[in-house]
């Protein structure tokens, strides 16, 4: 009975030839089954033994053959198994040293190519010394591998994985070793990445694992600023100084007590006429930091300070904003924008901008005056304020500017909006609710969209470009030409007041600066790169901004297990989204019913996550202050106008 051995689907099987017919044989496989094979991937053909038999003797002899003597001993050329098999064994192997020796040769494509059936061609030395190499160096890896995924699933943090954790879940390389191990731990725990290095202590804590893995994105060489940062480029303050005019008068902010990067302030003065003249001072670092200089390449980068609720990531290095912010008892160099009023204080008779040097007498603190500079003070000559006469003037001015800003609107902006300050100590956070429109609020808020109004028109005028934000059909946007905000009902809006945490303030800036003077501006219309700053501005303004919203959530729930929150008061947001009454921590509900955005309600709060930054609570019913028949809270509706836009955020 004649078996043959053959090829099939990339490996070698047996079988009993039942007929044969011109250019096909019906074969009966080891396994019992039937079926044809073509007679052009017959390899052999024998007598004994049977085909089961032959697999697993050659599978023996393979086995014992050594595949780097076998390489010795096999011709230069191309050359056939059969061939080899009688120069390996000598005289005439039998079925099953020729089987074996096939199937060494097939197992080893690093020392043999294959060049057609039973066909083969030993590697070249220096070829097979460098695939040798890359075998062994895989081999390692996978030991590598195994080790490393095994210490991880048994909660242990080998070194390798500890020095490039956040690269691994920001930019792996896929193909690395590190990763690899880490899928394979992923899988054996059954835990997403973030959660098994946490878990392991590749990130001390959940805080230090969102932190890192935004930093390592976005400030992949480190938060620091290089050495020196390029000071030397700026001409000393002194110098810049004294080549400026002396403003007539002296100026004080308006700022969280947490702010340092104090980029504007306020004065009044009385003119010989009785009238007041209003002035808002916005710092000029853009008469130092000129376009493409070391400095300027390091703001281009960053394109903004980062502000979480525990720390911030400034734009300019600290030493340069020291230089420019207009910090209380100092002269700075400062681009106003002087309103000269009527008699009665509330409408503008005149407009100019002057850069100048300016004095800051104070740097008063909003959350510090806040219980103090109330709308009864501000409406009492008498009450006791700081700077009580000033305040006054630019509240009687504020809210004529906001009146005339409704009439364009059409509809009255919306008040009481509730805002969140996040004060952290260590690992404890306070949640501090504040009225968003407070008196102090409205007052920088009004005189910044005066200034970015008003300078955005001084651009048109002198058909210079900048960067604008516009507002058209609900639609927000930025471009390098002026078009109305309906929103906050101006013509045109300019980002211009924060010049030393926003990179596009500060490339307004050097334009306004240049066109008062009379010089061509740096960008000129259609300027390729101004489309860039644009572009790059508005990815990395909306990745910190995700930044500054996870990091709250974070502290937000901190917060909750801080007060071992179970049951608490919630506001009702948009279907089945919520709010926390007393924190600004939002989650979905499955199970709430339907009811009006601002209702107030109860709900369990059944878990947290600071890893995955995830809550899961249960409708519990109405407040009780609500189901007494009680108003409900006041809603921030995060949708509206001008809380979409930065006004507000001019006091850090």
């Amino acid at each position: 009975m004649t078996h043959v051995l053959f090829e099939e689907d990339g490996g070698f099987k047996a079988g009993t030839v039942l007929s044969e017919s011109g250019a096909s044989l019906q074969v009966e496989h080891a396994s019992g089954k039937r079926g044809k094979v073509k007679a052009a991937h017959v390899l052999m053909r024998y007598e004994t033994p049977s085909p089961g038999d032959l697999l697993a003797q050659a599978q023996t002899v393979a086995r014992e053959i050594d595949v780097g003597f076998l390489w010795e001993c096999a011709p230069q050329d191309e050359f056939g198994f059969e061939d080899l098999a009688r120069e390996y064994f000598g005289g005439a192997p039998g079925p099953a040293q020729r089987a074996g020796l096939l199937t060494r040769l097939h197992e080893a494509p690093v020392y043999f190519y294959r060049k057609g059936r039973g066909r083969y061609r030993p590697a070249p030395p220096e070829t097979l010394k460098l695939a040798l190499a890359a075998l062994e160096r895989r081999q390692r890896e996978e030991l590598d591998i195994e080790r490393m995924s095994q210490a991880m699933a048994e909660g242990r943090l080998p070194g390798r994985i500890a020095l490039m954790a956040a690269d691994l879940l920001v930019r792996p390389d896929k193909q690395g070793v590190e990763y690899r191990a880490l899928a394979r731990a992923c899988e054996q725990s059954h835990k997403m990445p973030e959660r098994l290095l946490v878990e392991i202590g590749a990130f001390e804590s959940a805080r230090a694992l969102h932190m890192r893995r935004f930093e390592r994105e976005y400030f992949p060489a480190g938060t620091g600023f290089p050495s020196a940062a390029g000071l030397s480029q700026t001409e000393p303050p002194e110098a810049l100084l004294a080549a400026l005019p002396a403003a007539a008068c002296e100026a004080f902010s308006v700022d969280d007590s947490s702010t340092t990067e104090i980029d504007d302030a306020l004065s009044v003065q009385t003119l010989p006429d009785g009238r007041l003249r209003v002035g808002v001072h916005i710092a000029a670092p853009a008469i130092a930091i000129g376009r493409d200089t070391p400095l300027d390449l390091i703001a281009r980068e960053r394109m903004s300070t980062v502000y979480m609720p525990d720390e911030k990531i400034t734009m300019l290095p600290p030493e340069v904003v020291g230089r420019y912010s207009l910090d209380a008892g100092c002269e700075r160099p400062a681009l106003s924008l002087y309103a000269d009023l009527d008699a009665d204080g509330r409408s503008i008779r005149e407009l100019f901008t002057r850069l100048e040097r300016v004095r800051i007498a104070e740097n008063l603190r909003n959350d510090q005056l806040e219980a103090v500079v109330t709308e009864a003070a501000l409406d009492d000559p008498d009450a006791p304020l700081p700077f009580g006469a000033e305040l006054r003037a630019l509240w009687r001015f504020t809210q004529a500017l906001g009146a005339g800003r409704e009439r364009v609107r059409g509809k009255p902006e919306p008040r009481f909006r509730t805002e969140f300050a996040f004060h952290v100590e260590g690992e404890e956070v306070e949640i501090v609710q504040r009225r968003r429109d407070a008196p102090l609020d409205r007052i920088v808020a009004e005189l910044m969209i005066l200034v970015n109004s008003e300078w955005g028109s001084t651009l048109v005028t002198h058909d210079a470009p900048g960067v604008y934000r516009s507002q058209q059909a609900g639609r927000v946007r930025m471009s390098t030409h002026a078009l109305p905000h309906e929103g906050l009902g101006v013509a045109q809006y300019l980002w211009s007041t924060s010049p030393l945490r926003r990179y596009v303030d500060l490339t307004n800036q050097r334009q306004l600066i240049a066109v008062l003077a009379g010089e061509h501006a740096p960008f000129s219309s259609n300027d390729a790169e101004l489309f860039a700053i644009i572009s790059a501005f508005d990815a990395r303004h909306a990745a910190y901004a995700d930044c500054q919203t996870r990091m709250e959530r974070y502290w937000c729930l901190r917060w909750v297990a801080q007060h071992r929150l179970a049951r608490a008061d919630a506001v009702c947001v948009r279907d089945d989204l919520v709010r926390l009454a007393d924190a600004p921590l939002y989650f979905r509900m499955s199970d709430l019913p339907a009811l009006p955005p601002g209702r107030r309600i109860e709900v369990d709060i059944v878990a947290t996550d600071e890893i995955d930054l995830s809550v899961q609570a249960r409708y519990v019913g109405l407040a009780q202050e609500v189901a007494a028949g009680a108003p409900a809270a006041p809603f921030d509706s995060s949708g509206d106008d001008v809380a979409d836009e930065a006004e507000f955020a001019e006091q850090g």
